[in-house]
């Protein structure tokens, strides 16, 4: 049986039979060609292949026909892209033409206004000039028509006369309008400095009538007279109950009002030993608000000024290079009160400071219910201070595993003085005193609003407290109150030692 030759031992063979030297030159070489390598050499070198050598029914059949397909297909695809190419370059060019026929529109629009207004402008020299040389005429018409009349001195006397008498009677009538005016204001002036003698007495009869309930200090006095005068204010009167309208009317006696204060960062040495009992009968959450802080805030600037007055007595004592007994003494007794151990001077310096009026305004409303709450009412318990060994007040709702009582005051005052004492010497509000000294350090104020962030140990709900503090701050202006000082007190700058 003779084998069945493939594809390319046929074209091997007619290769041979051609003799082509190329595909003989590979064969010795002994490098295998592939059946269309060959294909090409042939067609290279002319050769006619037979139909009969094409056995692949599959490539005939389907390969070639999709082949066609595919570049008509391609074809198709080229002429589609270039009539959209050139649609494209249409509208481009339709866009471009467009754009220059509309600016050549604006730019013959602006040249036409341009040049009728130029037109217009051109119009008022004419016009002018028209209306120059017109009235020039008339008047030169009207001077030679006077000129050439002949004037009657009789009239001319007559008219000079009555032309003097009119100018000399509306001086008179005017100068004795204003004189009259004058007199009139005088007077009023004269009845209200009457008045205001006359009233003068009935406001010190209203002063002296509230004294009792107040006892404000006079101003300009040297600094150990007020020590004296604020011991005398300082009534200690827990079963005194005031109502709060005796308060309101008070402070409306005196004009204490929270604007004047924010204005002139001055306030009244008013000190109250407790809150009215039926300060939560305000209707106006506003009006009780206000009551609380004119209540509270005295209070507080008063203790801070006390501090400042500590602080520079120690920077007096400090710089001296010998003390007397009297002032060991006022050391040791400083040292005992802010828990300084080992007389370390530079421990009470940073203890001895101020607590920011804006603090503990926010405090005192927060823990007091803007001096509402039982603790404060019963106890004058403002901030809320906690005690396992001194008197107290039970909580109502507190945990069995907790033995604390709520730290009872015999007066306000005694609550705020107790609260400074605790943010300065506490341990766990050592960040609240190195922030403060870090800011006194730098030459700064000392911020509430940035100290507030270091009160964080002061409740159990940590950093939630402290952004409620910032929010009463924030939301009541109590910032304002901050470089407050007592209207009678010596004016002291904020050390730093």
């Amino acid at each position: 049986m003779k084998k069945k030759l493939t594809y390319r031992d046929k074209l091997l063979e007619l290769a041979k039979i051609y003799n082509v030297k190329e595909i003989q030159e590979y064969i010795r070489n002994r490098k295998n060609l592939t059946s269309g390598q060959i294909e090409l050499i042939l067609r290279k070198n002319k050769i006619i292949i037979p139909k009969d050598f094409q056995t692949n029914f599959f490539k005939e059949n389907f390969t070639k026909p999709l082949n066609k397909i595919s570049r008509r297909i391609d074809d198709l695809k080229e002429d589609s892209s270039r009539t959209a190419n050139r649609v494209s370059r249409k509208i481009t060019y339709f866009k471009e033409d467009s754009s220059r026929s509309f600016y050549r529109l604006i730019i013959n629009s602006w040249r036409s206004v341009g040049l009728v207004g130029l037109g217009f402008l051109n119009v008022f020299p004419k016009a002018g000039k028209a209306i120059y040389d017109f009235a020039g005429k008339t008047l030169t018409n009207l001077f030679h028509g006077i000129y050439d009349q002949q004037i009657n001195k009789n009239k001319a006397g007559k008219v000079v006369v009555i032309f003097f008498v009119i100018v000399g009677a509306i001086t008179i009538i005017v100068s004795g309008v204003t004189t009259f005016n004058n007199l009139d204001n005088s007077n009023k002036k004269q009845i209200v400095k009457k008045e205001e003698k006359i009233k003068k007495p009935e406001v010190k009869i209203k002063k002296e009538v509230k004294k009792p309930e107040l006892k404000a200090e006079p101003k300009n006095k040297v600094k150990k007279e007020i020590k004296k005068k604020e011991k005398v204010t300082e009534l200690i009167l827990p079963d005194l109950n005031l109502k709060t309208e005796t308060v309101l009317n008070l402070f409306e006696d005196v004009e204490y009002d929270l604007n004047t204060v924010r204005y002139e960062k001055k306030v009244k040495p008013i000190y109250f030993t407790q809150f009215p009992k039926d300060l939560d009968e305000i209707q106006s959450v506003k009006l009780k608000k206000e009551t609380f802080i004119k209540i509270v805030l005295p209070l507080i600037v008063a203790e801070n000024e006390k501090i400042l007055d500590d602080r520079f007595k120690l920077k007096k004592i400090t710089s001296k290079k010998i003390t007397t007994d009297q002032e060991k003494q006022w050391l040791r007794q400083k040292f005992l009160e802010y828990k300084v151990k080992k007389g370390n001077v530079e421990e009470l310096k940073i203890k001895m400071d101020i607590i920011p009026v804006s603090i503990a305004l926010a405090q005192a409303a927060k823990e007091s219910g803007w001096g509402t709450s039982r603790f404060a009412l019963e106890g004058n318990a403002i901030f809320g201070q906690w005690t396992w060994n001194g008197k107290g007040i039970e909580p109502l709702l507190k945990d069995k595993s907790k033995t604390h009582k709520i730290l009872r005051f015999p007066i306000l005052r005694a609550s705020v003085k107790a609260y400074q004492n605790n943010l300065n010497t506490h341990k766990s509000y050592i960040k609240f005193r190195e922030k403060r000294e870090n800011l006194r350090s730098k030459n700064k104020k000392i911020n509430g609003l940035e100290l507030a962030k270091t009160l964080g140990n002061y409740a159990e709900t940590g950093s939630e407290y402290t952004k409620i503090l910032a929010q009463i701050i924030v939301q009541n202006r109590l910032m304002d109150f901050e470089p407050v000082r007592l209207a009678n007190s010596v004016q002291r700058q904020e050390l730093n030692l």
